[in-house]
């Protein structure tokens, strides 16, 4: 059995109440997990307290919580691992703000992707503000920003998550990046 079918095996035995399967799943899991936790940090502030090790923890003490989830493969679990990661910082950063009442934005630095538009840094806030916004008028291209640049997914992972074509991904992420780059101007 592969380790992306065996990931997919231990995933819907812990949905059904296996714990056991939980504890095989971590090891698994663990690495990929980090590199996806170190790269959302690496576009944060410099001096971001949260780290890496801590993201993916919390991040994956969610996970493991969700009943309501059907796992489809490893790429959906990392999708959504992603997506939690994504939820952490930002309210890591809202009470940041709100402690700090402004004067500590969190900083996102979206130079750090290659092949993201070129936009400095921006608040990790206004991003999200920004990728609601996106969401609001095409869901699809806002979750293919979240798969390729929050969670580092292929072109091919996302597509297979959300069932279009590798081009139909190609043609939104040139678009929605533009779209992005033009709000976080």
């Amino acid at each position: 059995m592969s380790t992306t079918s065996g990931i997919t095996c231990l995933l819907i035995d812990a949905q059904n109440g296996n714990r056991k399967a939980l504890d095989e799943l971590l090891p698994l899991v663990y690495d990929e997990l980090k590199r996806v936790a170190a790269r959302q940090l690496a576009a944060e502030r410099g001096n971001h307290t949260l780290q890496a090790t801590a993201l993916l923890h919390e991040a994956y003490i969610r996970l493991i919580d969700q009943h309501s989830v059907d796992w489809t493969n490893r790429a959906h679990f990392f999708s959504i691992a992603s997506q939690m990661m994504r939820r952490i910082l930002v309210n890591y950063a809202e009470a940041h703000a709100a402690k700090k009442r402004g004067d500590g934005k969190t900083v996102l630095s979206l130079d750090e992707i290659n092949d993201f538009p070129q936009t400095g840094s921006t608040d990790v806030l206004f991003l999200d503000a920004a990728l609601n916004r996106l969401h609001e008028f095409d869901p699809q291209q806002a979750k293919i920003i979240e798969l390729k640049f929050f969670a580092g997914l292929t072109t091919e992972e996302t597509a297979e998550i959300l069932g279009v074509s590798d081009s139909t991904v190609k043609r939104e992420w040139r678009i929605a990046k533009a779209w992005l780059a033009t709000q976080l101007a």
